[in-house]
């Protein structure tokens, strides 16, 4: 695995990559996520045969962080993931995307659908996600715009996570450090960020309608326990014309981590027959 920064758009981009060749795939991380949420599979996948990139979204992590709140939405996400293509020099790819990122890869596959060969819809929703508290949607705006990041994470401390699964508890207990890698991501999250993108989040259009006009294989994985996106995930399985569902027990949001072999198998199966 390497890292470099690339110029997409007028916007610097870092990204992790491994692999080369004609078979390329594109790892897009959530909200407040990093690069490094795919970091330990990349050269996994560059085993298994593809090029694999993940970066850094704008206002994450080591990309450039635009300070006006105007310069975040799904919109502008979509447009830096094509031009970030374009700049890799890439036609064709596999695109998955969590979370946040896979919003964003959802409005990407509308804008081209022939560019892919397949889509990868991880713990995502096509619209707003089901049991956040816009209330504190609200505050936590306030916090970062006034505040920053580091004030924002303490006040999110002190309420229930509705991303707090079981398996999020157990990946806590059992890795050292985990707490330190989580709250180094967020901390390396644009505060602007943060208050434009967590109101819309809620506020976005449904795309289920949309969704069910692609034609391209389609995999919808969701970790058992992540509430919040399983009912959207099930959703989109259900219209996507040629999709299926892989849902990995004992998982939460990042089943990547929280149940790895049970995601790998989901997500490199679908590979195989994509290649």
């Amino acid at each position: 695995m390497q890292q470099r920064t690339l110029d997409a758009g007028g916007l610097s981009i870092a990204i992790s990559e491994a692999g080369g060749g004609e078979r390329h795939l594109l790892l897009v991380h959530g909200f407040t996520g990093a690069k490094e949420d795919f970091g330990e599979v990349l050269d996994r996948f560059a085993a298994a045969g593809w090029y694999t990139v993940a970066p850094d979204l704008r206002g994450h992590g080591s990309s450039s962080q635009p300070a006006s709140e105007e310069a975040y939405d799904l919109e502008l996400f979509a447009d830096d993931v094509w031009t970030l293509v374009d700049a890799l020099g890439w036609e064709r790819l596999v695109l998955l995307g969590h979370s946040l990122g896979g919003m964003i890869a959802q409005v990407a596959a509308a804008r081209h659908p022939d560019r892919l060969e397949g889509l990868v819809l991880m713990d995502t929703s096509h619209g707003p996600p089901d049991g956040i508290d816009g209330s504190l949607i609200d505050l936590g705006v306030a916090v970062a715009r006034e505040h920053g990041m580091e004030v924002l994470g303490e006040l999110q401390a002190e309420h229930a996570d509705p991303m707090g699964t079981p398996a999020a508890a157990r990946l806590r207990a059992e890795r050292p450090g985990w707490d330190a890698f989580e709250r180094s991501k967020f901390l390396n999250s644009s505060a602007a960020m943060w208050a434009a993108m967590a109101p819309k989040m809620l506020s976005q259009a449904d795309r289920l309608d949309s969704l069910s006009t692609l034609s391209m294989p389609v995999l919808v994985v969701v970790g058992e326990q992540d509430e919040p996106f399983l009912g959207h995930s099930q959703r989109m399985a259900k219209v996507i014309p040629n999709a299926r569902l892989a849902v990995i027990p004992d998982a939460g949001h990042s089943p990547q981590f929280e149940n790895t072999e049970a995601w790998w198998a989901a997500v490199a199966s679908f590979l195989e027959e994509v290649a």
